[in-house]
Parts: structure tokens; sequence; C-alpha cells
């Protein structure tokens, strides 16, 4: 782990929703050694839109709490920029990846941190990419 911290990927967000016991305690080793860790304004849509469908009012609230003590990253132009990079690079290889996941990657890179994710399979993809699978 590097001290700058990480970002949260919307599966990881999931998991602590539901308090996985192995993404719990990687959770706590980052607090424990003082590294911060946050999710993207994409990821929070992404949780809200499916929470909402659902109609899942306490979940709702738990993670409105959770957003209240997270430092939430915003979309930015360096992030639609390297988003937009990263978008023309896979689907020139025929390797395309979904909008959301581009633009959560492009965030984790724009600000130097780790991405916390189970996606490795999709987001390994993408060059200069840190992972960190929580899940495993």
């Amino acid at each position: 782990m590097r001290a700058e911290g990480a970002l949260l990927d919307t599966d990881t967000i999931s998991y602590i929703m539901r308090r996985d016991p192995p993404v719990m305690a990687r959770a706590r080793e980052y607090r424990r050694v003082g590294q911060r860790y946050a999710p993207s304004i994409v990821t929070r849509y992404e949780v809200l839109s499916g929470l909402m469908w659902r109609g899942a009012q306490r979940q709702l609230e738990r993670f409105d709490r959770f957003c209240d003590l997270s430092d939430m990253l915003p979309l930015t132009e360096d992030v639609a920029m390297t988003a937009a990079r990263i978008y023309a690079a896979l689907r020139s290889r025929g390797e395309p990846l979904d909008d959301a996941d581009i633009l959560i990657a492009s965030t984790a890179l724009v600000h130097g941190l780790v991405l916390v994710t189970n996606n490795e399979r999709h987001l390994g993809r993408i060059p200069d990419l840190r992972l960190d699978n929580s899940a495993r």
C-alpha cells in the first residue's frame, strides 16, 4: 500500500455495504496505516441509482452516511481527458470498457491513487493503473 491512499470502485463499496469480512479488514488496514480512501462521484451515481431503483431506503441512508465521511472525488477536465485517451486506446485495440469503469479508473490515475476493485480482469488492461483486490 502506498501512502497516498486508494479509490474505491463500485464493487468495493458494495462489499463494504454488505460488511464483507475480507474487504472490511482491508479497509481497516488502510485506515490503520493512515491512508485515505475515497469513492469517485461516478461510483456514487452507480450505487445511488441501483439502491433507488430497488427502493432500498435503509441502504441508501447507510450509503449517505458513508459518503458524508468520505472524500468524494469529482469529475474534472483532467479526468475527462485521461478517460478519453483510455477509451480511444482500448477501443482501437478492440477491448472497449464501460464508460463508468473508464471514468473511475481515470480518477484514480489523475489523483495518483490505487484502485480497490474486484474487477481486475477488465481494469487490468489500463496501462499504469495500480489495482488492489481487497475481496481476495
